[in-house]
């Protein structure tokens, strides 16, 4: 996609992802462009879109053994689909009520003692550091955080529900079998959110944050594969609590059932202190995982002593509604290259204009509509006459979704002729309208690369 100068950081692929470096014809040559991606039926197109090898053939992120196994690094391409995301997700948050803070990566052993992640989740978190006196280990969740700050302040029913979010970092000691690319990493950084709510708004929080996961998925062009009412199974995993994993389950059921989704139920997938509705998809090769979930946690505002003073005056126990929009970046951004093959969404895609001067004559032009583009938060880069062809520059940019061909009576007009990703040609058309056009389509977070209705 991009061919900038700073390319050179990405190395030469290792043995994880062999032939990703070779020059020949790739899953990507041989792939069947599409307006709005690959469709994830087709199994034998998207079982070639391993995301491990186009993240490096795309330039997104790579991985160093010096670094260490899941722990990838982003380049620059890769950081701009990242950030786009995460502002995306912190945009739609704010619109709905939710409040960002943030909290650090570590915390006191005691911390995740009164949690509970120590005495049912220990085996996944690393060791804890000496500090002096105190232990101190890297979170695996941010929700003891998230209960601390709540905690922090008194709080009246008025107040209720609080929505507070956080892009975070976490920490999983996964064992080296079972990493994979960006699927399954150390280092994750989690699109995270905890409701402190009444009784009483449980099933519409819940509700709205399975709203909010349709709503991101239908921008990003995610089909999910079902969705799953996690319970827990036998053994010491979960907290004995059973009237609270009634009250619980109950609540999600009744906001499935509700919501109309067809789910269903799995038991021993539940968190370590509560049920959860998990949103599954799979990859080009059938493989299921969690990206989304809604959780609904009776326990950890008990262990906390959280509280909210209520209209009787007297303390009240909230309920605290876990919910995450498309989990970990890492996860969701693996997802997305294997399902659009590279070809991301207008409004994700590293760059989202390719400038084609036929010939140097027409390079200022070139400048200047990238400026323009600059101006109106548009990633657009030039493919300039040095890179080749006019043919072999519009093949290597194959998957940026526009592109702008500049011919000697296009620059005499300040007009652009346009090409879409879909293989659709346009008629030349004013360059201030064609980038009005694709600013309005990438700002609504469309998968449309062309609104046909406007003439």
């Amino acid at each position: 996609m991009s061919r900038r100068a700073d390319r050179c950081l990405s190395p030469k692929p290792r043995g994880e992802c062999p032939g990703a470096s070779a020059r020949g014809p790739s899953p990507l040559e041989r792939s069947r462009e599409r307006a709005g991606g690959h469709s994830p039926d087709d199994r034998e197109e998207t079982a070639m879109h391993d995301h491990r090898k186009l993240g490096r053939e795309l330039d997104l992120f790579d991985t160093d053994p010096l670094i260490g196994a899941g722990l990838p690094y982003w380049l620059p391409d890769g950081a701009t689909v990242r950030h786009t995301l995460e502002e995306y997700i912190r945009t739609a948050e704010r619109r709905a009520g939710y409040r960002h803070v943030y909290s650090p990566v570590l915390g006191k052993r005691e911390l995740y003692e009164i949690s509970g992640h120590w005495s049912h989740y220990s085996d996944d978190m690393f060791p804890p550091m000496e500090l002096g006196s105190e232990q101190v280990v890297l979170r695996p969740s941010l929700c003891p955080h998230h209960a601390v700050i709540y905690r922090s302040r008194s709080h009246s029913y008025r107040e209720l529900p609080l929505r507070m979010a956080e892009l975070g970092g976490m920490y999983r000691s996964e064992l080296s079998g079972v990493l994979g690319g960006l699927t399954r990493v150390r280092a994750i950084q989690l699109n995270d959110a905890h409701i402190f709510c009444t009784l009483d708004q449980v099933a519409d929080e819940a509700r709205a944050a399975l709203e909010m996961i349709r709503s991101a998925y239908e921008a990003l062009g995610i089909r999910p594969a079902r969705y799953r009412l996690s319970l827990p199974g036998p053994g010491g995993k979960y907290v004995a609590a059973p009237e609270k994993w009634q009250r619980s389950t109950a609540l999600l059921t009744e906001v499935l059932d509700r919501s109309g989704l067809p789910y269903d139920s799995a038991e021993g997938e539940a968190a370590f202190y509560g049920p959860k509705i998990d949103v599954q998809v799979t990859d080009g090769a059938g493989r299921e995982s969690t990206l989304s979930t809604v959780q609904v946690d009776f326990h950890q505002p008990e262990r906390f002593d959280l509280h909210y003073i209520g209209a009787d005056g007297a303390k009240h126990r909230p309920v605290m509604v876990h919910r995450s929009i498309i989990g970990s970046v890492e996860r969701a951004v693996a997802h997305l290259i294997e399902q659009h093959g590279g070809a991301f969404p207008a409004w994700l895609a590293p760059t989202q204009l390719a400038i084609l001067p036929i010939s140097e004559a027409e390079l200022p032009n070139a400048v200047a509509l990238a400026e323009r583009c600059a101006d109106r938060g548009l990633r657009a880069e030039i493919a300039g006459p040095e890179r080749g062809t006019l043919g072999a520059r519009i093949r290597e940019d194959r998957l940026v979704p526009y592109q702008a061909v500049i011919g000697g009576r296009e620059a005499a007009d300040d007009h652009v002729a346009v090409r879409l990703r879909d293989g659709r040609r346009l008629d030349p058309q004013p360059a201030d309208a064609f980038l009005d056009r694709i600013g309005a389509l990438i700002g609504a977070h469309t998968t449309d690369l062309w609104d046909d209705a406007v003439s």
